[in-house]
């Protein structure tokens, strides 16, 4: 019986021996995660100003008379990771048909009454071929979108600069770049 004790007294000691090592071992364990960030700025895909066109229209004595603003949501759609600028200019010094032309300074672009997401100092651009600032320090975001007004004002359609242009559609491209600060 002496025999019997000794042996369950050493089985119950092995026992809390063996749990006590269990409980020593580790319980947690340590990863070390990286995040790489590089700087972007970009003019991203759903911005209308990619591949649209704004057209005007001048079939009335009416239209020729007054002002015409053509707005476009969406028109720029911005993601920088720095407050950025965002320039605009024209592809030359004219609207062309053929060897027929309307200098560009006819339009004027600028931010909509509702202008979208994107925050910064916005102005109203007479377009020219030299880069001109649409939007100064513009706060960085992702997918900022900016709505614009595309004018051309009475003042310039009721004047030579249109009138008495040969009929046709006259044609420019518009530029705009984002440039972080």
């Amino acid at each position: 019986m002496t025999k019997q004790i000794v042996i369950a007294a050493l089985t119950f000691g092995a026992i809390i021996l063996g749990t006590s090592n269990v409980q020593a071992q580790n319980t947690t364990a340590t990863t070390t995660v990286n995040i790489t960030l590089n700087d972007v700025i970009s003019i991203d895909a759903g911005s209308t100003a990619i591949g649209n066109t704004v057209d005007f229209n001048y079939v009335t004595a009416a239209d020729y008379n007054s002002d015409q603003t053509i707005t476009k949501a969406n028109s720029l759609k911005v993601t920088s990771t720095k407050n950025f600028n965002v320039k605009v200019k024209a592809g030359g010094a004219n609207f062309i048909n053929g060897t027929n032309f309307i200098p560009v300074n006819v339009l004027t672009i600028k931010a909509a009454t509702a202008s979208g997401t994107m925050g910064g100092t916005k102005s109203a651009v007479v377009l020219s071929a030299t880069d001109q600032t649409l939007v100064s320090n513009a706060p960085l975001g992702s997918a900022l979108t900016l709505n614009l007004d595309y004018m051309i004002p009475a003042s310039k359609s009721s004047s030579s600069d249109i009138l008495g242009k040969p009929a046709g559609t006259y044609t420019q491209t518009v530029t705009y770049t984002a440039t972080a600060l």
